[in-house]
């Protein structure tokens, strides 16, 4: 009898994968008969015709699989597969990127047709009009999704053509983050970007996206390679486990935020969002049950292990194809949080700013800004894991190191989930003094910091018959050429200097101020130029192209007058920057624009020379100690006698003399 228990146990055990591979097909059974009208309804709509509705929503599910491919097979080939050897920093063409160029040639043609496609059903124009002369280019100017279409299809054929013609693992990765940036354009463009609270909505979605890509491509590859009997390696078993479930969690976070914001005021399952939504996540859950499996499968061998790894393989693209199906689905239902009551001020910043902008309002009305949020929560982790690593070695890092490091990070989150992040669209000296603080005093706190020194202290160099690690990566990163292109100090001041002029005196920044995505970007725009900028003339760690102390003094002082230029430029215009959106946005506490733009323009002028003052008192005592230090080395070394420069003066004085008595004289010849 206990045999036969037993028995039954192991066989439940076994084939407990293929038994939750039947709860996605039974959700959809469940899913198509409730919901079967308003599914077939969603896709087949009537204002663009049946199969203007049909062909979109096909086409958007041959571009999700194709770039979570394309995604997912460049993050495997780059993070997850091992190499060994003098070739261990270059990739197969054929065996890591030709998946990588198939489906990015599948992903390009989708989204060119998708362009007008998605550009006739988004305004309810049947297909086949939009061929007609002149259609195309009105559908495309009339709404965002092509446009966002048109970025994927030439991010895709740049993938493509890279992918044909480079080995190099920093061009994958390169690749890699250009097409995780592609996959969230016709994302960030859409749903997250309507509504109430669609800060929250925009920024879960900038990390769910990648996150989703990196759990179902990596997954998708890693069984594929499975089916032609390739074995992975214990330590390929261990980064992929690491990688998706990380992206597991990412994406689950995400999911539960884009559901909250997506079913505002009502019940969550009383809408076909919700249960669309409750759908996603009974999937993810079961990935999420499926992927505990991977733990305890290293004591497995041979055939055992590559059966079980083969029937969680089944699980999970079981319930990922579901999974994208629904999510297509769910793209062409107008959610609850498009019919909730929305001011002006939701429509651009997702929240409204009515109260008067005063030092406690700025100081304690606090929104938290995602991303940043996030961003400034993985950074300190890291760091303070490569402190920790040091230690545990009895190796020494500088205190202060550490505590600018994190007080850089604590200041961003201050200034963009405080009053000031909160009200810096709507007022233009607010938005200085965001755009001060990320653009010259937090990359400041950063780059004293050494970020990059202190990566490479933590990290072990892999032996040359092992496979490359994080040190081999850093390592490959800082010797790319475009890398130490983007170092460049005339690339780097034009970049610093010139983003003020540019940003400002064109229609971007109205542009940039309309969206929650496009705010972002041009914030971390902010973020990068400053760090760059200020990691060449007084970071910590050594740049590709290391300038002398009076170079760096130099590019300071070249800086400045740029910096007063711009101030008094603002303060002196006779137009309003972005008059339209500040007059859209209609706020109680602020009548007189011109006055706001001339205070904005006496902050940026101020703020932009007081820390430059900063910067040249620091590279001035930055310069002293490296004379002392200098001076101490020549004396060390001329005291123990290991400095010949001194003796070999002497020599060469004393064989000019020699030289000199040896020959004859002009008298003498004569």
């Amino acid at each position: 009898m206990r045999g036969s228990w037993a028995d039954l146990a192991g066989r439940t055990y076994r084939w407990s994968p293929w038994m939750l591979a039947l709860i996605p097909l039974i959700v959809v059974v469940a899913v198509t008969a409730g919901l079967g009208r308003d599914v077939y309804d969603a896709v087949t709509r009537d204002y663009p015709g049946v199969m203007t509705s049909m062909l979109s929503a096909g086409l958007r599910i041959i571009v999700q699989f194709a770039s979570i491919m394309c995604v997912g097979s460049m993050f495997y080939a780059a993070f997850i597969r091992p190499r060994k050897g003098s070739g261990r920093l270059l990739l197969d063409p054929r065996g890591d990127l030709r998946s990588v160029r198939t489906s990015a040639a599948v992903w390009f043609i989708a989204a060119v047709v998708l362009i007008l496609v998605d550009g006739a059903d988004s305004n309810g124009y049947p297909v086949l009009k939009a061929l007609a002369p002149g259609a195309l280019g009105y559908l495309v100017q009339a709404s965002y999704l092509p446009g966002a279409w048109i970025v994927a299809s030439l991010v895709a054929a740049t993938i493509f053509i890279g992918a044909s013609l480079s080995r190099s693992w920093v061009a994958v990765v390169g690749m890699l983050i250009l097409g995780m940036a592609a996959m969230l354009g016709p994302v960030v463009v859409t749903q997250v970007l309507v509504g109430p609270d669609h800060d929250f909505g925009g920024d879960a979605s900038i990390f769910g996206v990648p996150a989703t890509a990196i759990l179902f491509g990596a997954t998708a590859i890693h069984l594929s390679r499975l089916c032609r009997g390739m074995v992975p390696s214990p330590q390929a078993s261990r980064r992929f486990r690491l990688s998706v479930v990380s992206a597991w969690f990412v994406g689950a976070a995400a999911l539960i935020l884009v559901a909250w914001f997506e079913t505002p005021g009502t019940v969550f399952y009383a809408t076909v969002t919700g249960r669309l939504f409750a759908v996603e996540l009974g999937l993810w859950a079961v990935l999420g049950i499926n992927l505990f499996q991977l733990h305890g499968l290293d004591r497995f061998k041979g055939q055992e292990l590559r059966s079980r790894l083969i029937r969680f393989g089944v699980v999970a693209v079981a319930s990922m194809s579901v999974f994208i199906a629904v999510n297509v689905i769910m793209t062409r239902i107008p959610p609850p949080q498009y019919f909730v009551p929305v001011s002006v001020m939701e429509i651009f910043f997702g929240y409204d700013v009515i109260p008067e902008p005063t030092l406690a309002v700025l100081a304690l009305d606090w929104r938290m800004n995602t991303f940043f949020a996030v961003v400034a929560l993985v950074g300190v982790a890291l760091y303070m894991v490569g402190v920790l690593r040091l230690r545990r070695r009895q190796d020494h890092w500088p205190v202060g190191r550490t505590i600018s490091w994190i007080l850089g990070w604590v200041v961003l989150v201050i200034t963009t989930s405080s009053g000031l992040g909160k009200y810096s669209g709507a007022a233009f000296s607010i938005h200085m003094i965001l755009h001060m603080s990320l653009n010259m005093v937090i990359p400041v706190l950063l780059v004293m910091g050494g970020p990059v020194t202190l990566a490479l202290r933590a990290t072990k160099p892999a032996r040359k018959e092992e496979a490359a690690g994080p040190h081999e990566w850093l390592m490959a990163f800082l010797r790319w050429p475009l890398f130490k292109h983007l170092y460049n100090p005339l690339w780097v001041f034009i970049e610093f200097i010139s983003s003020y002029y540019v940003l400002y005196f064109t229609p971007l920044f109205e542009q940039a101020m309309r969206y929650h995505w496009a705010h972002q970007l041009f914030n971390i725009h902010l973020l990068i130029v400053g760090y760059l900028f200020y990691s060449l003339v007084i970071g910590v760690d050594l740049p590709p192209r290391p300038l002398p102390h009076i170079g760096k003094l130099g590019l300071v002082l070249a800086a400045m007058p740029f910096h007063a230029f711009f101030g008094i430029a603002v303060m002196s215009s006779g137009s309003i920057i972005a008059e339209n959106f500040y007059q859209y946005i209609d706020r109680p506490w602020l009548a007189d624009l011109h006055a706001d733009q001339y205070l904005g323009g006496g902050i940026a002028w101020a703020a932009g020379e007081i820390p430059l003052l900063m910067v040249v008192l620091a590279l001035f005592y930055q310069w002293s100690r490296q004379d002392r230090r200098d001076s101490v080395r020549i004396d060390r070394h001329l005291d123990a006698g290991l400095d010949g420069s001194f003796d070999a003066y002497n020599d060469m004085l004393s064989k000019l003399a020699t030289r000199q008595a040896t020959q004859p004289s002009a008298m003498e010849t004569t």
